[in-house]
């Protein structure tokens, strides 16, 4: 039986455009690109000295720039930076709550953290999606408490820092366990299939169809993007008919 939790599917975005929160010359050549969804970044994308401008640069173009049918989502800092409390002041004091379709939390790793973040950010915009970031090791192993989290409309793989903390390859073999588990835990919580981890390569479509591929036939139904030159190929694999 679908639940309630699974009845947004078919709405939700295949591919996520990341556009680094501090250059907004780029924010609406992303949307232009045509991807389901931005991820306007004030992460990694962002140096610490860029952090404020990057929430200035998001919170004009949020208030001159009505919805135009491509999903914007912002992905907040790491819950255990210093960036974070400003990032949720910052979050809660702006406008239009109903144009941001939704946050990524990244590193997620802590269930009892991660669900008082989430009752805020609810109140904030009660029809927010919220997606939880897999990248460490303590994060795969409460995978499916963060999944169970109420609010927590999704997970995402974060493959290149997931590379880092264990300190592995970033080759398929390394990656099968954490993308198992995370496609196990999101079917058991009665979740959308989880989005994959973005693929390095800027220009070699080969690898991104392959990575694609990969990712749906074990039970991924999106892909995170760091280029436009990606989004054709991501949205091609991840279409129904392409396994």
């Amino acid at each position: 039986m679908t639940t309630d939790r699974l009845s947004t599917t078919a709405t939700l975005p295949i591919s996520y455009l990341f556009v680094p929160g501090n250059r907004p010359e780029r924010f609406a050549k992303a949307v232009d690109a045509r991807p389901d969804a931005i991820i306007l970044d004030l992460e990694d994308a962002v140096h610490p000295d860029s952090k404020a401008a990057s929430r200035a640069a998001i919170w004009v173009w949020q208030e001159k720039t009505p919805f135009t049918g491509c999903q914007r989502y912002i992905r907040l800092n790491d819950v255990n930076s210093r960036f974070f409390a400003q990032d949720m002041t910052w979050l809660g004091d702006m406008r239009y709550p109903e144009r941001c379709a939704g946050i990524f939390l990244p590193k997620a790793e802590c269930p009892e953290t991660l669900s008082r973040v989430v009752e805020r950010l609810r109140a904030w915009n009660p029809d927010l999606q919220i997606v939880a970031i897999i990248e460490t090791a303590k994060g795969l192993q409460q995978v499916e408490a963060i999944a169970g989290i109420p609010g927590v409309t999704r997970l995402a793989f974060g493959s290149l820092d997931f590379s880092q903390d264990i300190d592995c390859r970033q080759i398929p073999e390394a990656f099968l366990f954490a993308r198992n588990r995370i496609v196990l835990a999101s079917r058991a919580a009665c979740l959308p299939a989880p989005i994959d981890g973005v693929t390095p390569a800027l220009s070699d479509m080969a690898v991104v169809a392959r990575e694609s591929h990969d990712a749906r036939a074990l039970g991924f139904g999106a892909k995170l993007c760091i280029h436009p030159a990606q989004l054709d190929t991501v949205q091609r694999a991840f279409l129904p008919d392409a396994c």
